[in-house]
């Protein structure tokens, strides 16, 4: 027994080295920088299993960013997990029926300028926030696009509570953590008659009872408009126009370590029943001919472009034209 104990360490050295072999000194330095970074910390098994998926997204951004891409990828807080994992934990899990989609924006028929962003018209969008290890991204894209309505029609903007949707909301087709849509959400809000504001009803990033206090309510929804399914000029009419819109399309592995640049990706599905992640377009523009769509995500501001991305537009890339919709607040 005493031998057995002695060779014991020894086999989980060589072990440790020989599955290491194929990763450089590089390479296993640069992730325990990375680690360092972002307050990382594994037992001995956990840290081989990160490393080896760290080095995986590592190279193939290296690869990505090598070609010629429309937009470059980088390392952030999610590269020591697999695209299966980061979906399990961030992305909605249950199927998203966008049936309420039915059209009812018209389109204004003005002539509409080349570029446009909220955050330079004035105090009219919040902070990025974080939506933590919960598929809650539609809880953060409704509000988004309510504070922002809100402020614009009001001048007030004030945080509003994503964990009460996550709470209450799941007589309108949503599901906490797992998942919903805006459009579904806005509808909660005005037949609950409310929605509080965050300070009141503070995020905690999981499925709890829903506490909400009419006495609390601090924004309220008149009318959902639906932009008509693929209309992603109705959109662009939207943003120029009114106010800010949410939207739904779906992720795909490369979409989360983009850092800059037009995102873009032929690969993904164009159709309502595949988007699996909700967002908020705060503006448009244009770079070297091609069109984007601005966009504010809810995976901290040390993500992406401070929190935000560009999209192409005019190619409901991904399905982003499939499920677009913002409220008419009541005041």
């Amino acid at each position: 027994m005493g031998l057995l104990k002695a060779l014991i360490p020894v086999f989980l050295v060589s072990h440790t080295v020989c599955c290491l072999a194929e990763f450089s000194f590089k390479e296993i330095s640069f992730f325990k920088e990375w680690m360092i970074m972002h307050n990382k910390d594994y037992n001995t098994e956990e840290y081989e299993h990160r490393l080896r998926i760290f080095i995986q997204n590592k190279r193939k951004i290296e690869a990505h960013n090598s070609g010629k891409h429309s937009f470059q990828m980088g390392l952030n807080q999610f590269s020591d997990l697999t695209f299966s994992e980061f979906k399990s934990l961030y992305l909605l899990q249950k199927p998203q029926n966008c049936s309420a989609t039915r059209g009812n924006h018209y389109s204004s028929e003005k002539l509409l300028p080349e570029s446009v962003d909220w955050r330079e018209k004035g105090n009219y969008v919040t902070a990025v926030k974080n939506q933590g290890g919960c598929g809650s991204c539609w809880t953060f894209s409704t509000t988004g696009c309510l504070e922002s309505v809100i402020a614009i029609k009001s001048g007030k903007l004030v945080p509003l509570a994503e964990q009460q949707l996550v709470d209450c909301a799941q007589n309108f087709k949503n599901h906490g953590c797992s998942g919903g849509l805006p459009s579904q959400a806005f509808e909660y809000i005005k037949y609950n008659h409310g929605l509080e504001r965050e300070q009141d009803y503070p995020y905690e990033g999981k499925d709890g009872p829903c506490r909400f206090q009419p006495s609390k309510a601090a924004a309220f929804v008149k009318e959902i408009v639906n932009i008509t399914e693929y209309d992603e000029a109705g959109m662009v009419d939207a943003v120029a126009n009114l106010n800010p819109v949410s939207f739904a399309f779906e992720v795909t592995d490369d979409f989360l370590s983009y850092t800059k640049g037009v995102y873009s990706n032929p690969n993904c599905s164009s159709t309502p029943d595949k988007v699996n992640h909700a967002v908020l377009a705060v503006g448009y523009g244009v770079s070297n001919g091609t069109k984007y769509w601005i966009v504010k995500n809810s995976w901290g501001p040390n993500w992406g472009i401070d929190g935000y991305f560009y999209i192409e537009q005019g190619k409901n890339m991904c399905g982003l034209a499939a499920c677009a919709s913002y409220p008419i607040p009541l005041l």
